[in-house]
């Protein structure tokens, strides 16, 4: 999913560059068992090795403590990128409200996302989560066949071979690399 949303984020927005950030302490994953730090890296530098509009920074992974996207965004802009969006799916806009001082998050990028499966929200809705949030969106269309990253992390963890469309959102390096390293053993990891 992530390579597939980058690739449609690039082309609908007319993107130059779509930069790739792992993250270093994710706080809204506390609960759940996220494979470290250096190997998330690795993978994604070889998932976009083959993309030139692609690039990876482990800028919050020198990080120390929980990293918030606001903050990212912030460090981004102070860089000099302009004109930042935060490319996600539809159902991370439902959790929006719980995440680090959304308002301000909106502010400072707009959102390109991902539209998924299931119930669509309308301008009001959207608003009613976080205030001038459906000013701030660029909806993205998606392949229909686009693997999410944790089906994907399932598949693994159950020995299946992922499938066609796993391969394009996956390249066999990145699916080597998992397996050579027992990641996503178990289904639970992320």
């Amino acid at each position: 999913m992530h390579l597939a949303l980058a690739t449609a984020a690039a082309d609908q927005l007319h993107l130059p560059r779509v930069l790739f950030l792992p993250a270093g302490d994710p706080w809204r994953k506390a609960h759940r068992i996220v494979s470290p730090a250096p190997h998330r890296l690795a993978m994604t530098r070889l998932a976009i090795a083959a993309e030139p509009r692609f690039a990876c920074s482990d800028m919050e992974l020198r990080r120390s403590g929980p990293t918030y996207t606001l903050q990212t965004l912030q460090r981004l802009a102070a860089q000099g990128w302009q004109a930042l969006w935060f490319i996600v799916g539809s159902d991370a806009i439902v959790d929006l409200p719980h995440w680090h001082e959304p308002e301000q998050l909106i502010r400072t990028a707009r959102l390109a996302v991902a539209v998924r499966p299931g119930p669509t929200l309308d301008a009001a809705a959207l608003d009613n989560l976080v205030p001038g949030l459906s000013a701030r969106l660029d909806w993205l269309t998606l392949p229909p066949d686009a693997l999410s990253a944790t089906a994907l992390r399932h598949r693994i963890a159950a020995g299946a071979e992922p499938g066609a469309q796993a391969h394009a959102d996956a390249p066999p390096a990145v699916l080597a690399y998992a397996r050579t390293r027992g990641l996503y053993a178990s289904s639970g990891d992320a």
